[in-house]
């Protein structure tokens, strides 16, 4: 599976984003696809997940809320919708996929497909 990450960009703190995941490959509807974001000089953690339904989603606890994920398995393509952002939203933001039934949702070492990441920045 090849993932491709776009919609990040520079804006105003309580704006709203959407990123995109386009995804190649495989057969995308039996994964699982994750975002995950990383800040300068912090560890990549992750941010939210969708399983490969589309009806089980689920939210590191500081995007709760403001976040949402979805799905369009006809289109490959998986979104995360972010709003009300915070200038501690700022990072890159990455798109990863994992069989479904493996590994823990919210473990970066659980995703054998990462695209290439989309820069977020929140300004205050």
């Amino acid at each position: 599976v090849q993932l491709q990450a776009s919609g990040g960009g520079l804006v105003q703190a309580g704006g709203s984003l959407r990123l995109s995941c386009a995804a190649s490959g495989r057969t995308f509807s039996t994964y699982t696809v994750g975002w995950f974001r990383q800040a300068p000089g912090k560890e990549r953690e992750f941010v939210s997940a969708i399983r490969w339904s589309g009806s089980i989603t689920y939210f590191a606890d500081p995007v709760k809320g403001r976040f949402t994920i979805s799905r369009d398995n006809a289109k490959n393509t998986v979104y995360l919708q972010m709003n009300s952002l915070k200038p501690e939203d700022t990072a890159i933001y990455y798109c990863a996929a994992k069989w479904d039934y493996s590994g823990i949702y919210y473990d970066v070492s659980a995703y054998s497909y990462w695209g290439q990441g989309t820069r977020v920045t929140v300004s205050s």
